[in-house]
């Protein structure tokens, strides 16, 4: 299977290299203590044990990277941060060769533990440092000293003797870039962008070790050359140090490096993987993170008390791009995103079958069709005119979508598109990349499961650079929430997206789309009743935010009533029976379900959705609904007495504690399975639903309360 898999991946690189195309795939794989219950494992971005595990997580990462230089850079900062948020990055070399053979991170293995470091430390490593730089041709000014245990040199790449001054030009003694906050402009190396790169040497604690370790602060170096050069410069400096701290402003990266960091979000550790070149290196890149944060014990599933399964519970968004910003499949085929806009918008499947537990509008990843219909109005013109323009510019095309391509407060980083890295005037830095975030997708089981979704994703954008088989903006209107939180529809309309690749020549193998079914894991229970076979899968639901959105902007999660479930019923004769569907009824606590006629690759077969409050919040919407736990169902063909009564539990049927969280996989799945419970019972006379509990698609419990 692993031989058969490998294979199709390395087919797909072959084909697109074949047809001329550069799709290149990022992540951002995030994972959890699933055994863990403290606020920093559950809601919390920082706190307990994170940073500690994230240590662990990059010392087995740089076990597979060797020549990696482990970097700790500055991560995200909300509003009430103090300061921005730890981050740990591993920055390589793509050709093979080390990008650093000098001193290890005191975090890794290699290091020399507790080993004292002189007090004259910091001033001989600067000493020698600037030596070093000096072989370079570079200049080079030593600055009074600012304290006992910290240096700091300045240095030019021109020629040019540098200011060293602290009265002329008091910036030379600016605070660390990690003791201050970042500021609303972005952390800005004003002194580099003037050509004076400030480089400070000091004997400082370090988190995770008992002595003072040498740590240098790096300025914001211009490009990839003079970082490495700087690189060999430091090695020579610091050959005599057991280990050594490299910090400050992110490294620069061209298409010759990788750098992927390590940092925190709630509930989860987050790795920003590099962009691979390819599926092959996207998929060797993901077996060794997880095998590494699997040895860390950490995890890309969670499973509650009840054995119900989610995903870690940050998410699992995927970017392509290309080598350079200028050659990003985007900017290379300038009409791909307008095509691939209206192309997500026509297969819901796309957004929700791979998505996270917390969908629609209020989500993080919202459909631009999730908006007001206005907006998606104003979207079909403005697709309209990117589509008459021959070759629309990268300032075009950002100027005219990014308006769309935000969730309803205007932020542009939530969207199922995300292209706030795309040509960003407004986002110095790293704005104009050429890249586009997809962000609905959850966090993946296996390294196998995510390659085959950016397989998928590669074909669908390579589909586009050369066909345009959406032509216009589809309006779903109500289906869209509807017909599209079932399971079955959504298969239907993936199995749509595999046909019309394959009419294009970049159909995925068997062994890649099998890992790509919509259905995998949403089974609740089946049952086989006189030649039927009913099943109950989990539906997609859509929660809504509580309260006033605006004020939660700032924070690093948002209120939302998770409260109401959605399920759906699927009624299909047995493999083999020649059962008349049209005899036979169900029911849902006493109300007869209106059954739709439906027909897949497997025959006829009827189906319907189930809505119901499945707990009462502390605070949530409807607070005179209560919970609706458990959900009763009966199947039963017209004229018999007897019945196949079902029941769907959110808790353990017979009540009381789990006596934890669930051990394993198969624990869970145990737990799950006693939720279902079936058994023969005696026929009754269901009733109607009334019209204003019912949609095309789903019965609304919850509109049927006293």
């Amino acid at each position: 299977m692993t031989e058969a898999f490998d294979a199709a991946v390395a087919a797909q690189d072959r084909s697109l290299r074949e047809a001329g195309l550069t799709i290149w795939v990022g992540s951002e794989p995030t994972f959890t203590d699933r055994r863990a219950e403290s606020p920093e494992w559950l809601a919390e971005a920082l706190g307990g044990d994170k940073e500690a595990r994230a240590r662990q997580l990059v010392a087995r990462l740089v076990a597979h990277w060797p020549g990696a230089l482990v970097l700790r850079t500055l991560g995200r900062q909300y509003r009430g941060e103090p300061r921005a948020r730890w981050s740990y990055g591993l920055y390589a070399r793509r050709d093979g060769a080390p990008a650093w053979s000098g001193p290890p991170d005191p975090l890794l293995p290699s290091a020399a533990g507790e080993r004292l470091c002189a007090d004259d430390c910091a001033a001989v490593l600067a000493t020698g440092l600037a030596s070093a730089l000096s072989a370079l041709g570079w200049s080079v000014a030593r600055i009074p000293a600012a304290g006992p245990d910290v240096v700091r040199l300045v240095f030019r790449l021109d020629g040019v003797r540098p200011a060293a001054d602290p009265d002329a030009a008091p910036e030379l003694l600016r605070p660390s870039l990690h003791d201050h906050p970042i500021p609303e402009t972005g952390a800005r190396d004003a002194l580099a962008a003037a050509g004076d790169y400030l480089v400070t040497v000091a004997l400082l604690p370090v988190a995770g070790q008992a002595t003072p370790v040498p740590v240098v602060e790096l300025p914001a170096f211009p490009d990839v050359a003079h970082f490495l050069a700087f690189l060999g410069a430091m090695q020579t400096a610091a050959g005599a140090l057991a280990s050594l701290v490299l910090r400050g402003f992110p490294p620069p990266v061209d298409a010759s490096v990788t750098f992927a960091t390590v940092t925190p979000d709630p509930a989860v550790i987050e790795i920003n993987m590099a962009p691979a070149a390819d599926a092959t290196s996207f998929l060797r890149w993901h077996r060794d993170l997880y095998a590494a944060a699997a040895a860390s014990s950490l995890s890309p599933v969670r499973y509650h008390y009840n054995g119900a399964e989610t995903d870690s519970g940050g998410g699992g968004q995927l970017t392509l791009g290309g080598p350079t910003p200028l050659t990003s499949p985007f900017l290379e085929h300038p009409q791909l995103l307008p095509r691939l806009v209206r192309y997500l918008v026509r297969h819901p499947s796309l957004s929700y079958c791979f998505a996270t537990d917390y969908l629609g509008g209020a989500s993080q990843s919202p459909r631009p069709d999730e908006g007001t219909w206005d907006r998606l109005r104003e979207l079909r013109i403005a697709l309209a005119h990117l589509g008459r323009t021959e070759r629309p510019s990268a300032e075009l095309l950002w100027g005219t979508l990014s308006h769309f391509l935000c969730d309803t407060s205007g932020n542009l980083h939530r969207s199922e598109l995300n292209i706030e890295k795309l040509w960003n005037p407004y986002l110095p830095g790293r704005g104009q990349l050429g890249l586009v975030e997809f962000r609905a997708f959850r966090m993946q089981q296996t390294p196998e499961l995510a390659t085959a979704l950016a397989m998928l994703l590669r074909a669908v954008c390579a589909m586009l650079t050369r066909a345009d088989p959406v032509p216009d903006l589809r309006f779903w209107g109500s289906e869209l929430h509807e017909r599209f939180a079932l399971p079955v529809f959504l298969a239907q309309d993936l199995r749509e997206v595999f046909t019309e690749l394959a009419s294009h020549g970049l159909g995925l193998p068997a062994v890649i789309s099998r890992n790509l079914d919509p259905c995998v894991r949403r089974q609740v229970g089946e049952v086989a009743y006189c030649g039927l076979v009913l099943r109950v899968d989990a539906a997609l639901e859509f929660w809504p935010l509580l309260g006033d959105v605006a004020s939660q902007e700032g924070g690093g999660s948002r209120l939302v009533d998770a409260s109401s479930r959605r399920l759906q019923l699927l009624l299909r004769p047995q493999d083999g029976a020649d059962a008349d569907l049209s005899e036979w009824q169900v029911a849902v606590n006493g109300i007869r379900l209106p059954l739709r006629h439906e027909h897949d690759e497997q025959g006829p077969l009827r189906v319907f959705g189930v809505r119901y409050r499945a707990f009462r919040p502390w605070r949530g919407l409807h607070p005179g609904v209560p919970a609706q736990d458990p959900v009763s169902f009966s199947l039963a063909q017209a004229g018999s007495s007897e019945a196949l009564c079902l029941s769907v539990h959110e808790w353990a049927p017979g009540g009381g504690g789990y006596p934890g969280l669930p051990d394993d996989p198969v624990e869970a799945q145990r737990r799950r399975a006693a939720r279902f419970v079936a058994a023969p019972g005696a026929a009754e006379t269901p009733l109607d639903a009334p019209s204003y509990a019912l949609t095309d698609y789903t019965l609304d419990l919850r509109c049927l309360t006293d």
